[in-house]
């Protein structure tokens, strides 16, 4: 995929009928389905179901089997119940009949009410003053190790720039937290709060380990350890505009049991808080 429009095509569902559709996979790099397109097509799948006055508000999901990048992914969307206000979905997704995943959904009417929201970090470096994932190839791939030139070389819809970048080379442990600069590829689109709500659940998959890998960085990298999505929850507060940078922030509370938690925000440039995610990972030394 080279551009956003690949990814809204990639994310649009096959509709089968009785509630049942069926999507593709692009690999970024893994040799198994990418836990973020598993999460927005499920999310597709289930506004299907949804009348057009409600919207997701949040997301409660778990990964149960590696997907298989060949195989078409089949979701099957059971509605749970259509409230005076809110709307449940559960989705369940699967290949060759084995569940993979699964999604617990609920949308919200919009309605009005109290208002506040914690703030961006604003002594953050800009995007301007940093290098994306494309620059670092361009210029230090002849430098990298070959699992990191090979995975910065697959093509993306979206834009990474990592407000502090490690080095491969002499590897350090650093501080629990992760901040990546992000932005879509490709011609600026109209998009309407739906499809913005799936890409953006698709972005929230990257880069959020790395939280709770970091302070473990001089010992262990993602070539001596074993690592998965368990777990992925999301809340949605605002609209906003991908015309834009936006802030990925994340911290990460605790790593024990070959576990690590990650949690955070995603802000537009100017501040304004969109959503919230909270994501638990397998994090396993090799032996």
């Amino acid at each position: 995929m080279k551009n956003s429009k690949e990814l809204i095509e990639l994310l649009n569902l096959t509709d089968l009928g009785e509630n049942n559709f069926s999507g593709n996979s692009i690999t970024i790099g893994s040799p198994h389905v990418f836990g973020g397109q598993v999460l927005a097509q499920a999310v597709n799948a289930a506004y299907r179901t949804i009348r057009e006055t409600r919207f997701l508000h949040s997301l409660h999901s778990y990964f149960l089997e590696a997907g298989n990048l060949e195989i078409p992914i089949n979701y099957h969307v059971a509605e749970m119940r259509d409230g005076g206000s809110f709307s449940t979905r559960r989705v369940t997704a699967s290949q060759e009949g084995k569940t993979i995943f699964i999604l617990a959904a609920s949308f919200h009417k919009k309605e009005e009410g109290f208002e506040h929201q914690t703030e961006i970090n604003k002594d953050l470096k800009q995007p301007e003053e940093l290098l994306s994932w494309d620059d670092m190839l361009a210029q230090f791939g002849d430098f990298l190790p070959k699992s990191t030139k090979d995975f910065l070389s697959i093509k993306r819809p979206i834009e990474f720039k990592p407000v502090r970048v490690p080095n491969p080379l002499d590897p350090k442990d650093l501080p629990a937290n992760e901040h990546v600069w992000f932005r879509l590829k490709g011609e600026k689109q109209t998009l309407d709060y739906r499809t913005k709500q799936e890409i953006l659940t698709y972005i929230s998959d990257y880069n959020i380990l790395n939280a709770a890998f970091n302070p473990n960085a001089s010992k262990y990298n993602f070539g001596n350890t074993m690592t998965a999505s368990l777990d992925h929850s999301m809340w949605f507060f605002r609209d906003f505009d991908f015309d834009d940078w936006m802030l990925f922030s994340a911290k990460s509370p605790n790593t024990f049991g070959a576990r690590g938690l990650a949690k955070g925000n995603i802000f537009t440039r100017d501040g304004k808080l969109v959503a919230s995610f909270a994501q638990e990972g397998l994090l396993r030394p090799k032996k």
